[in-house]
């Protein structure tokens, strides 16, 4: 039997076109992008929200093996995103490799043969070596359970599948949320509806966001000198890099945040009553530091109002929260965040032995370096469990994950094995280690948040520096694979 592929690639946004890239670089062709939209992009294809943007510098927030001088803002927003990751696909050719309004639902490994079987919504089988999982954790919104929210005779919609049909200007909204989503729509908002109520459970810490527009001389010396660039990202790198040790060594550190934040609440909002409402009673880093200049002052405004209390049940007006007020409302709009801890769930994954991932997942995500999982050779999962950050760039770890899949690709070769696979004792150390690390950080200082599953633990997030993380993913694989020696299948068609 022979494959369709050397390795099937599961999604199109930066994870996706990263492993892809560097496939490609690496001089391999034999390989397939499914993704279940009619385009490319992931989170920043399907968050298309008023004033949608990135709160990571641009210059860092883009592979580092493709650069853009021509970033228009310090923090970029999302058409410009988007655009970048389309602009990275055609350079590096992988539009032939795409199969657009491919959902993949199930994907089971072959053990007879060594292969992953890989099956999608309309029916269509993929068959690969090597399945490569970069599905990213923001792609399911998240929906609150209103009771009787059926009935509501008004527009509901969540941030990430924006109703661009509906005109919201003069009407009565609710926004429900306050998470990195609210804080960039409730500003856009503030200024052409009638009435706004922000719904609040628990109040953000909010800094300010040195955004600035990049003018066309900062611009031209960078695409003119390449190496004035890497400086500049290098710079931004390490700047956010150094706040690692407050966030997971020294907690109380972030108490000096608290203080910066206050400050930039206080010269914001007047009224005292307002101020108090809106002050976390938490340490900053525990749930997700956010940055704005404009949502403070957009909650001040006479149309604006921030509703504590707890919604009770909707009914056809709108909405009544536990104090028994009733708030009439004509849209509803969910900024309530994504499945993260549960994000794979929609696809079934089996392997060996009919070993269920989502079963074997079932009290907290558990992964080596969150991209092996014993179990399920030839699997390689990027953004998988623990490599989510708080202090700094997503795409940095993204890089790191791709380089230890290739490592691992190129150790199947070598070897002339035909399947790896972590060792069972090296995924259960690491997590050993990963979990006690995770305790004595920020994210476990009191406060609920998406970082922690149901039952506590915390399945997202890094607990230390991300150069630790780039140098364990180049060299900790060694020694810590298990090869399958069998025979290899016929070449790919």
């Amino acid at each position: 039997m022979s494959l369709d592929f050397e390795v099937i690639i599961v999604g199109s946004g930066f994870s996706g076109l990263c492993m892809a890239i560097r496939l490609k670089r690496a001089g391999q062709q034999s390989f397939v992008l499914l993704e279940k939209a009619d385009s490319i992009g992931g989170t920043w294809r399907d968050n298309q929200y008023p004033a949608c943007a990135c709160d990571v510098p641009a210059h860092l927030y883009s592979f580092s093996f493709e650069p853009n001088p021509r970033w228009t803002r310090s923090f970029a927003r999302q058409p410009e995103i988007r655009a970048y990751l389309e602009h990275c696909a055609d350079k590096y050719g992988l539009r032939p490799h795409l199969r657009l309004g491919t959902e993949v639902t199930r994907a089971e490994y072959a053990e007879a043969g060594a292969f992953w079987r890989v099956q999608a919504a309309d029916g269509k089988t993929f068959t690969a070596r090597h399945l490569v999982l970069g599905v990213g954790a923001l792609h399911r919104p998240q929906y609150p359970t209103i009771q009787g929210i059926e009935r509501f005779r008004g527009k509901t919609f969540h941030t990430a599948r924006w109703d661009h049909s509906l005109a919201l200007d003069g009407q009565r909204v609710a926004v429900i949320g306050t998470g990195a989503s609210a804080i960039q729509i409730v500003p856009e908002l503030a200024s052409s509806v009638g009435r706004l109520l922000l719904f609040q459970r628990t109040p953000p810490w909010v800094l300010p966001k040195p955004d600035r527009a990049i003018g066309p001389f900062v611009q031209s010396s960078f695409a003119a000198v390449p190496l004035l660039q890497r400086l500049y990202r290098w710079y931004l790198y390490w700047l956010l890099e150094l706040s690692c040790f407050a966030f997971t060594k020294q907690p109380q550190l972030m108490r000096l945040l608290a203080r910066w934040s206050r400050r930039h609440l206080r010269r914001q909002i007047a009224n005292p009553e307002l101020r108090r409402t809106v002050t976390p009673d938490y340490l900053p880093g525990c749930k997700r530091i956010l940055m704005a200049d404009n949502y403070y002052p957009a909650l001040a405004r006479p149309n604006v109002a921030v509703v504590t209390s707890a919604i009770a049940h909707a009914n056809e007006r709108g909405l009544v929260t536990n104090d028994g007020k009733e708030h009439e409302l004509d849209t509803i709009i969910y900024g309530t965040g994504f499945h993260v801890a549960d994000f794979l769930t929609p696809l079934q994954v089996t392997g060996r032995g009919g070993l269920d991932l989502n079963a074997l997942w079932k009290h907290g995500m558990e992964a080596y370096l969150g991209s092996l999982v014993h179990g399920f050779p030839n699997l390689f999962l990027l953004l998988g469990p623990n490599t989510g950050l708080g202090h700094n760039s997503m795409v940095f770890m993204i890089e790191s994950q791709v380089e230890l899949v290739l490592r691992c690709l190129r150790a199947v070769r070598q070897r002339g094995a035909s399947s790896a696979q972590v060792r069972a004792d090296t995924q259960r150390d690491f997590n050993r280690e990963l979990q006690p690390r995770l305790r004595r950080a920020v994210w476990a200082s009191g406060c609920k948040s998406w970082y922690l599953n149901p039952e506590g633990k915390n399945v997202g997030l890094w607990p230390g520096f991300t150069f630790e993380f780039w140098l364990r993913a180049r060299l900790s694989h060694r020694g810590r694979l298990e090869f399958d020696p069998q025979p290899g299948l016929g070449a790919p068609r």
